[in-house]
């Protein structure tokens, strides 16, 4: 389901999609969730470049945060003679992206550069004529200056799309587990004072911000996503890798009786694992901005 509105400021929680921020940035398990979010939503981004209201196709485009490229990999599929700038502070991250773009045969579409991009200076990423930041943005240290450095890169009449989540995914039915119900919202509820702290600028109204920065904000949409588990053996994966590295951040604020539910959902010797739960979907909204640098 697709719906477009205007100028709705969302309020997101998305800690594990940290492609450049700096508290996750040496977690090895983080590739493997993006893989995962790649695969069970590939039909969702590749939609949203689908939509992209472009004057005409791009050639050259920057992928900023790019993580392991779900991001890039779409783009270059919707747009074929298209070259991707992939950029990212995670060295992993980059290396495994250009793993991908040597078994598909795609390696002379994508350079990849490792760069902190809440640097004040970014290095040559060309003059592309659209920048993709898809979970990126709300990372950066300063937007305003990273939006400011986007449009100082784009070449004139170039487009920059900001994808975010407007929340973290949810998995598990309301009323489960059976033995303690609502546990998944407790979760998520105990990360707070967390992403408050270290990513404060998630949920922020980036259509407002782009037009601070001299952006033309020319659409705006939010995708409801809403996957059944059974279409996909990946999402009990998803599912359990998400919330595994939700109980790193949450534990401390969670009952022992939260606590000690959480853990056997993600014990998978358990009866009650996620891995063996049959009632299982992924349900988040994504929302795009689409910004002209006029």
């Amino acid at each position: 389901m697709t719906h477009t509105h205007q100028h709705t400021p969302h309020h997101g929680e998305s800690g594990h999609y940290d492609h450049v921020g700096r508290h996750e940035r040496s977690d090895g398990g983080q590739a493997e969730i993006l893989d995962l979010d790649a695969e069970v939503l590939a039909e969702h981004i590749a939609s949203i470049t689908a939509w992209l209201p472009l004057k005409s196709e791009p050639h050259q485009i920057v992928d900023l945060g790019c993580g392991t490229g779900a991001g890039t990999f779409a783009l270059l599929e919707r747009f074929p003679d298209a070259h991707v700038t992939a950029v990212d502070t995670s060295a992993g991250h980059l290396q495994l992206l250009g793993e991908k773009a040597c078994a598909r045969g795609i390696e002379g579409r994508v350079r990849t550069v490792q760069a902190d991009l809440d640097a004040s200076r970014w290095p040559d990423l060309g003059r592309p004529d659209l920048v993709w930041a898809s979970a990126s943005m709300h990372h950066m240290a300063n937007p305003d200056r990273t939006l400011t450095s986007v449009r100082e890169l784009l070449a004139p009449g170039g487009l920059f799309a900001v994808v975010e989540l407007a929340g973290f995914p949810r998995f598990l039915p309301a009323d489960a587990p059976q033995n303690r119900p609502g546990l998944e919202e407790r979760a998520h509820a105990a990360t707070d004072s967390f992403h408050a702290e270290h990513v404060p600028h998630r949920g922020a109204d980036w259509g407002l911000m782009l037009t601070a920065a001299g952006f033309t904000v020319e659409d705006e949409r939010t995708i409801t996503v809403n996957i059944d588990g059974a279409r996909s053996e990946a999402i009990g994966r998803y599912a359990y890798g998400s919330l595994q590295r939700i109980r790193g951040v949450a534990a401390p604020a969670l009952s022992p009786e939260d606590l000690a539910a959480l853990d056997q959902l993600l014990d998978t010797n358990s009866p009650n694992s996620l891995l063996r739960r049959e009632d299982l979907s992924v349900r988040t909204e994504r929302t795009v901005w689409a910004a002209r640098r006029t």
